[in-house]
């Protein structure tokens, strides 16, 4: 459970011509009439740590206990809307509300009395289910992993602006009237997260719509015929305070389980882990990660593989955890299948997959301290897609575990198109170390695995993920795997782009030549590429149009985009422009836009109109200028930008 920056509660101002008394009727009337608002409100600032379940009955039990015993002052901070404007029975009963969901995530101490909110909630209670919010889509649940990395005063903070629509002035009242000690620290970390309010409305956070599922109905029944409820309680709590095997607790790496289920604990028994045959591959219609063997010399360690299964379901707070965009990070459903268990380098390391995702567990050869969890979505991955996985990157260099129908891999410098590429040791599946691309500093080379099966030759490149991205060449929607020597010679120029696209769940990078554009004052002739990044999320795509010139190192990015459907399948077309100098010293507006393109405009620092996919004008230095262009169907187009 995270440390919150909560001060004692402040007496409140006495004599104050702004303090309006309320009633126990009054913030009883308040309370009725808002009560969704007010659980939801509640649920967001609670800590995420308690469960989803617990969530849900704490925020209805807290909202319930909101009202004043007697006559009080209410706070002087309004209501926003909804019918709550300068409302001061909403105003006190929300204050209350805000005040003990902090109390409720502060941390136990040893020589306090806990206060009734960090407790389990008396009531309400609901025995034989558990209680939780529909699920939302994979944007809610980006949102709720963003706050649950926030203290709770800026969860708080964020909640408040969002849901509530407070000015920061009001928030600041508010907070401070609810014991926040540093306000300003609470609303300078709320700004960190990115401002997504109309997500709060989804039903994802909504305490007061409801999904019900059983509890463990074989231990109901067992309980049900203990003699004494004494035994009864003893048995439910050795159960929530134990973990399954190496008896890790609530300070260690797994926290306690949050069900108790048969589904719950299949998935957490290495015994069931599923282990596909080492030559399922061959016979298979399948080539894709469902058809991978469980490799690495440590698959027979359940103590390790326990663990590994144990973090997944309920990480603590010691784990650091990571996932690809748009990756959900929860527990596995049933058991998984096993990839590889094995020492790697100075780590022990356990890769699972559950037909979405590849998740990797890892912890020091020899502790259980410093585990790391990681997430990657792969659902759909094809035969290249499901190529490899890395295993660990140790001072600058990648290891990876290949697919079994793997050849041969190798090293290859993908701005060297002329050079060879470096043989590297296969051992089970796993490849030698072999150097990673430039995370920082000058771009002099980019290292990318190149494997061989029976089906060819592709180049795979590492963007800080599980999963390395596949690259291709070609018009879009016909690509193919980039492997010749035109293939490399076409991506030389542009590899060192590839350090934008790290760590937004890229799937695959395309480059394509869309077009070749004589230069003016007889400089040769300069090539415009499109490369597009797909995600495996399916949005979030990033397009760059790139020119090059002869004899010029690396490419110029141009134009740059997200989300969009230029370079494409979907759209296979694309229109850009730079302003260029010539070897004599003239400025030129040169663009180009994709084959089928009729007519380029050029409005703004520069008029020109050309027929065909191709401009050149004159230009000053500094111009700019928006291109506009009619492709041959009559459709219009916008430069990209």
């Amino acid at each position: 459970m995270q440390s919150q920056d909560v001060a004692p509660r402040p007496a409140p101002a006495s004599g104050s011509a702004s303090d309006r008394v309320v009633d126990v009727e009054q913030a009883e009337a308040a309370l009725v009439e808002h009560y969704p608002r007010l659980v939801r409100l509640a649920f967001l600032v609670l800590p995420p740590g308690l469960g989803r379940n617990r969530r849900v009955l704490t925020a209805h039990a807290l909202t319930q206990r909101a009202l004043p015993r007697g006559r009080t002052a209410a706070p002087v901070i309004p209501a926003q809307s909804d019918g709550r404007e300068g409302d001061p029975g909403y105003a006190f009963v929300r204050l209350q509300v805000v005040r003990t969901a902090l109390e409720a995530g502060l941390p136990l101490r040893r020589k306090a009395w806990p206060k009734r909110s960090q407790l389990p909630p008396l009531l309400p209670q609901v025995w034989g289910l558990r209680l939780f919010p529909r699920s939302g889509g994979a944007d809610e649940l980006a949102l709720d992993q963003r706050l649950s990395a926030l203290t709770g005063p800026a969860r708080a903070a964020y909640v408040l602006r969002g849901l509530e629509k407070l000015p920061d002035s009001d928030v600041r009242g508010l907070l401070t009237a609810a014991g926040v000690a540093d306000v300003d620290a609470a609303l300078a970390e709320a700004d960190s997260a990115q401002a997504e309010y109309a997500l709060l409305d989804s039903s994802e956070f909504d305490p007061c719509s409801l999904q019900a599922r059983p509890t463990d109905l074989m231990r109901r029944r067992q309980h049900m015929k203990a003699a004494l409820a004494a035994a009864a309680a003893v048995a439910v709590c050795g159960a929530l305070l134990g973990m399954p095997g190496d008896g890790w607790g609530p300070d260690g790496a797994a926290a306690p389980p949050y069900a108790q289920n048969p589904a719950a604990r299949a998935a957490l028994d290495p015994a069931l882990l599923l282990k596909v045959p080492a030559a399922a591959w061959e016979s298979s219609a399948r080539t894709d990660f469902s058809v991978w063997p469980a490799r690495g010399d440590l698959t027979g360690d359940s103590a390790l593989l326990r663990r590994a299964l144990a973090v997944w379901a309920r990480p603590g707070e010691t784990v650091q955890v990571s996932a690809t965009t748009g990756t959900p990070s929860g527990g596995p459903s049933g058991p998984p299948q096993l990839l590889y268990a094995g020492t790697v380098d100075n780590a022990r390391v356990v890769i699972l997959y559950d037909g979405l995702r590849i998740v990797r567990y890892a912890e020091p050869r020899d502790s259980t301290k410093g585990a790391a969890l990681d997430f990657a979505r792969v659902d759909g991955a094809d035969r290249a897609e499901a190529s490899a996985v890395v295993l660990g990157r140790a001072d600058g260099n990648v290891r990876y575990l290949t697919a079994p129908w793997v050849t041969k891999a190798a090293d290859r410098d993908l701005l060297k198109p002329g050079s060879d590429a470096t043989d590297l040791v296969l051992t089970g599946g796993t490849t030698a170390p072999m150097a990673g691309p430039a995370q920082s500093g000058p771009c002099t080379s980019w290292n990318v695995l190149q494997l061989t099966d029976a089906s060819g030759t592709r180049l795979l490149t590492d963007l800080g993920e599980l999963v390395p991205a596949r690259l291709t060449t070609g018009r879009p929607g016909s690509v193919k795997d980039a492997s010749g020597a035109d293939a490399l010679r076409a991506w030389a120029p542009y590899a060192c782009s590839l350090g934008a696209m790290r760590s937004t769940g890229v799937r695959s990078v395309n480059a394509w030549t869309y077009a070749a554009q004589p230069l003016p004052d007889a400089s040769g002739t300069a090539d415009w590429v499109c490369t597009r990044a797909e995600t495996w999320q399916g949005g979030g795509e990033r397009v760059l149009a790139q020119f090059h010139t002869p004899g010029g190192g690396y490419g110029t990015v141009a134009a740059k985009a997200e989300n969009v459907a230029e370079c494409g399948a979907k759209d296979p077309q694309v229109l850009a422009g730079v302003l260029w100098k010539s070897g004599a010293g003239t400025w030129y507006l040169l663009a180009a836009g994709s084959p089928g393109t009729s007519s380029i405009s050029a409005s703004g620092g520069v008029r020109a109109t050309v027929n065909g996919n191709l401009l050149a004008a004159k230009a000053k230095q500094g111009a700019q200028a928006e291109l506009k262009g009619t492709l041959a169907d009559g459709r219009a187009v916008s430069g990209l930008r």
